[in-house]
């Protein structure tokens, strides 16, 4: 007779409860990356160093040839990092393309969409929702406009958004820096300005995907959140030698109403309300961290998985509830709550825009024209 898991309720119990086995270490994994644990430094150690081996024999195959590497008809920007997780890189790549709009660069975007539930490459539309493109794709089309697909593989995306806009200068991998298999013309690394300075390892004792050396070998190195001092002390610890380094700041807008989108608000206007906010993104602290120095009195806050959809379940029980512009892509107004987005915007400094157009020698729509 043959077996059938629907008659073993045991079997969904113990799917269960190794999920939550499997969360558990991966949330005291991430401490320990913050708070390293001796005993979990000689665990972890060992495994830091063959995930190192590997990651440094891959980037050698691909380099002689062994593992074939593919180039596309337009140069190729990727805006990476070597750390997992949120590093602030999706605001920064929002603010680029704009960058690189005003100076009359046709500039496409291109990613996997990680955390779509599709596999079918996607050119993205207003139409298109996040299970279809992932939510960061969805949030850059919104926020920019600019041409962008999503495919399997970042060649398969450049490939269907170049026959799409055959007229694009430019391409910007959003993240990427490990996909070796696109060649690329130049790469910037999105590096916390928090973790200047920091003795991190690879993972899993750390949480770095390749090791800080690195950042001596990109074109350009971005501080997110960061300041002149930030650069120098990064430039004085000999962590960078690159041709480009700066930094980027923050700024903060209106609130603005999920539902009605054109009503706005600044935080003292919820001054004396219940608040709570819910995050599915790399760093959902920053988030949190934010509102309250907004002045927003917060009496609940819910960190989901990055790129989680938020379920009606996940909804805390407040007055009012924030949410962040990536999350509010993967939501269809209107829904039974009164939620509120923060909108923000990056600022680059200086100029990588200019250090992009100036190393491609990119000539401005408008001059091709004449």
């Amino acid at each position: 007779m043959r077996f059938s898991y629907a008659y073993a309720p045991w079997y969904s119990d113990i799917l269960s409860f190794m999920s939550r086995i499997m969360g558990w270490l991966a949330s005291l994994i991430q401490r320990h990356w913050q708070y390293p644990y001796t005993v979990l430094t000689i665990l972890l150690w060992p495994l830091a160093r063959v995930f190192q081996m590997i990651a440094m024999l891959r980037c050698w195959f691909y380099r002689v040839g062994i593992l074939s590497s593919k180039r596309l008809s337009c140069p190729v920007v990727v805006i990476g990092n070597i750390h997992v997780g949120g590093v602030g890189k999706t605001p920064l790549v929002a603010a680029l393309v704009k960058a690189l709009q005003q100076r009359q660069i046709k500039v496409g975007i291109i990613s996997r969409g990680y955390g779509r539930s599709s596999t079918d490459t996607v050119i993205i539309n207003a139409r298109t929702n996040a299970s279809e493109a992932g939510d960061e794709p969805l949030m850059l089309f919104q926020q920019t406009q600019a041409p962008i697909a999503v495919a399997t593989t970042r060649e398969a995306a450049g490939k269907a958004l170049l026959q799409a806009h055959p007229d694009l200068q430019l391409l910007l991998s959003d993240d990427g820096l490990q996909h070796y298999a696109l060649k690329r013309d130049i790469e910037i690394v999105v590096f916390p300005a928090a973790d200047i300075g920091k003795k991190m390892d690879l993972l899993p004792n750390g949480p770095l995907r390749e090791s800080l050396g690195r950042l001596q070998s990109v074109d350009g190195v971005l501080f997110s959140q960061g300041d002149t001092i930030a650069v120098q002390r990064a430039q004085q610890l000999g962590m960078v030698k690159t041709q480009w380094c700066g930094y980027s700041t923050l700024n903060y807008a209106d609130f603005y109403c999920l539902n009605q989108p054109q009503q706005t608000a600044p935080a003292i206007e919820f001054a004396g309300k219940h608040c709570a906010a819910i995050a599915a993104i790399g760093r959902p602290q920053g988030f949190f961290q934010a509102l309250q120095s907004l002045g927003i009195d917060l009496k609940q806050a819910v960190a989901l998985k990055d790129h989680a959809v938020i379920k009606p379940a996940d909804w805390p029980v407040a007055d009012v509830i924030f949410i962040t512009e990536k999350d509010a892509a993967k939501l269809v107004a209107p829904l039974p709550h009164n939620i509120w987005v923060l909108p923000l915007s990056a600022q680059i400094c200086p100029d990588l825009a200019e250090f992009i157009q100036s190393r491609l020698q990119l000539r401005n729509s408008d001059t091709i024209k004449a």
